[in-house]
């Protein structure tokens, strides 16, 4: 069982950055972990890190002004090789969700398929939380699942979002797929009766 996702208010790490492909979110010399363990330490490594392991002072994830639990990326996020590990490393640096305005098909996905909720925004939208955001470090989100909303708190911009009934269900019970099917013992040992 994962964390519930019902509804998330938090501040916010903005990346506005377009076409940011797995191997940037979790570079390949990564990937030799078969667990989830410790992604998230590496998560945007080359971005983040000089080669010597040292902080970059002008990577976001490295300022004290911007911390959160939502992500928030330039238009084609998660497009190149499908790695799940990209979801793993974006989970474990603790986002619950990544907002952007387009994502690649095999990330959304993985995120979903791994408690990560990627919530798509029109242009205008991931527009106005990149400016709120410049101007205002604690700018907020607020993520709400059951009613398919993201809003930026405090003003007019709000919007709905798409996702698959299937993985809400999981997301807001904490499911993953074996946990669903467990969910459904009953109905699926009426059915082998029949």
């Amino acid at each position: 069982m994962r964390n519930k996702f019902t509804t998330l208010h938090s501040t916010v790490v903005p990346l506005p950055i377009e076409n940011i492909d797995t191997d940037q979110i979790i570079p390949a010399r990564f990937l030799k972990a078969t667990t989830r363990e410790g992604f998230g330490e590496n998560l945007f490594r080359d971005w983040r890190y000089d080669k010597d392991g040292t902080p970059k002072e002008d990577f976001v994830m490295n300022s004290p002004l911007y911390r959160g639990q939502i992500l928030v990326a330039g238009k084609n996020f998660g497009c190149g090789s499908s790695r799940e590990h990209a979801a793993w490393a974006i989970d474990g640096a603790g986002f619950r969700a990544v907002v952007s305005s387009h994502f690649a098909d095999i990330f959304r996905n993985n995120a979903l398929n791994n408690g990560l909720l990627p919530v798509v925004v029109s242009e205008q939208m991931l527009s106005a939380i990149f400016r709120a955001v410049e101007a205002d470090p604690k700018a907020e989100l607020l993520i709400d699942l059951p009613a398919q909303t993201i809003e930026l708190v405090g003003s007019d911009f709000k919007e709905s979002f798409e996702i698959a009934p299937y993985k809400k269900e999981c997301l807001m019970n904490g499911y993953d797929d074996v946990d669903f099917l467990v969910s459904i013992r009953s109905e699926i040992e009426a059915f082998e009766q029949k």
